[in-house]
């Protein structure tokens, strides 16, 4: 029997006879002592496994038998587990993973309800904006399962968000800057953010039909401390609306772009809205995204 990892020293053996002393050293064969005698009669079995790193996992198993006119004995056999387990392993984490992603989203969708609630006058306004967020997560969270959780590309989640509420009017937006990979977890809220965007435009902004009108960049600032990204949004305006006021800057929207996407991705926000137009700028650190 060869087993790899296991000491190979039969060569060794002063008087021929291999024992589990010899074979496997001497924490192995201590516990294959306790387990042997732990089996007092035909039938009985147990088992133990030996971790060895990088050499692999074994699966100790014993079984006592009665062989007639002999008497009792001990059958010993020896399993490979290692894949087994280590599939098991990625599993257990894979849904701690998701367990731990899943509370988040309900976290999310939780403050979505509450502080949409809190700004809608009507049970039908509340209705059409919670339906439109949620939306805007399921449609992040696609595009994020989509990439098998590697992430997803700025831009990518942009043209994603917009195909959502006019495509015909992507032509609108000037896009500049890099395709940055974003998280998972920077996808899902900067997702929101960009719907809310969005929303605003075509509630506020009136979606001008200049192209350019709308103008979003998205770079990673490099420097001697660690890199930064940094999304701005900013939208010409012919004329703010006379429902613009101080109070307009209360709405839930903006709850969103200046309070829980940036402390989401550990950053920072501003977000204005006067005669120059409608701008928004986020910055947060680039290892978020790691």
């Amino acid at each position: 029997m060869c087993i790899t990892g296991l000491p190979a020293i039969w060569e060794d053996l002063s008087d021929g006879v291999p024992t589990d002393l010899s074979i496997f050293g001497e924490d192995i064969a201590v516990r294959l002592d306790f387990l042997r005698s732990s089996l007092k009669q035909a039938g009985d079995h147990a088992a133990f496994e030996v971790d060895l790193g990088e050499n692999g996992i074994f699966e100790f198993r014993c079984r006592k038998v009665s062989i007639p006119q002999h008497g009792l004995y001990s059958i010993l056999s020896i399993v490979e587990k290692t894949e087994e387990r280590r599939r098991e392993r990625a599993l257990r984490t894979l849904l701690m993973e998701v367990s731990h992603r899943s509370k988040n989203l309900l976290a999310v969708v939780q403050g979505i309800a509450s502080q949409t609630a809190r700004f809608s006058g009507s049970l039908e306004g509340f209705l059409q904006k919670f339906r439109g967020r949620l939306y805007a997560l399921s449609k992040a969270q696609d595009i994020v399962t989509d990439s098998e959780w590697r992430g997803v590309g700025f831009m990518d989640l942009l043209k994603a968000q917009l195909e959502m509420c006019n495509p015909a009017k992507i032509a609108q937006i000037e896009m500049t800057g890099e395709n940055i990979l974003l998280s998972p977890n920077a996808a899902m809220h900067i997702g929101l953010a960009l719907h809310e965007l969005i929303v605003n435009s075509t509630n506020y902004g009136g979606w001008l039909g200049a192209p350019g009108s709308i103008r979003v960049s998205c770079r990673m600032e490099r420097g001697e401390g660690p890199p930064f990204i940094t999304i701005n949004w900013h939208e010409d305006l012919q004329a703010l609306p006379a429902a613009t006021d101080q109070n307009l800057q209360a709405r839930f929207g903006s709850t969103v772009l200046e309070k829980v996407v940036p402390v989401s991705v550990n950053g920072t926000a501003v977000y204005t809205m006067d005669s120059r137009g409608i701008s928004y700028a986020l910055r947060f650190p680039a290892d978020v995204n790691e």
